[in-house]
């Protein structure tokens, strides 16, 4: 699982918190986005998969704050997949200002039926794109 996708990210003042410092929830949202546009390079479009009945939704999510992110840096968001099990996927992000890594996390989604909220095995397509 070595496939790994990387976005900038420009910090606007919307995402600082009263000190010019990025709110440290708004981590989160650049991981989902690097999720995201890792599956879309993979040809891999969430939306066709709820219209499957399929959802992914966070059940875990670990980070390490090494160093702040302030208003108007760009940061690199570097998001690989880093293990698939039956019912789930967990995704690693590392997030930079240059070269310095400000925050590294593991995300993990579930992979669930949309209907019923219940497990369901992660499609072959994406264990397939992922694995590759």
């Amino acid at each position: 699982m070595n496939k790994s996708h990387e976005i900038k990210i420009r910090i606007y003042y919307e995402d600082t918190d009263c000190g010019n410092i990025v709110y440290y929830a708004n981590y989160l949202r650049y991981m989902e986005r690097g999720r995201a546009e890792l599956l879309r390079e993979l040809g891999l479009e969430l939306a066709n998969f709820h219209e499957q009945d399929t959802m992914f939704p966070v059940v875990e999510a670990n980070l390490k704050y090494k160093q702040s992110a302030r208003y108007n840096d760009l940061l690199t968001v570097i998001t690989f997949a880093k293990e698939i099990s039956g019912a789930s996927m967990v995704f690693q992000s590392d997030i930079y200002r240059d070269e310095t890594l400000l925050v590294s996390g593991d995300v993990k989604v579930a992979c669930v039926k949309q209907s019923t909220g219940m497990p369901r095995r992660v499609p072959a397509e994406i264990m397939s794109a992922l694995k590759t």
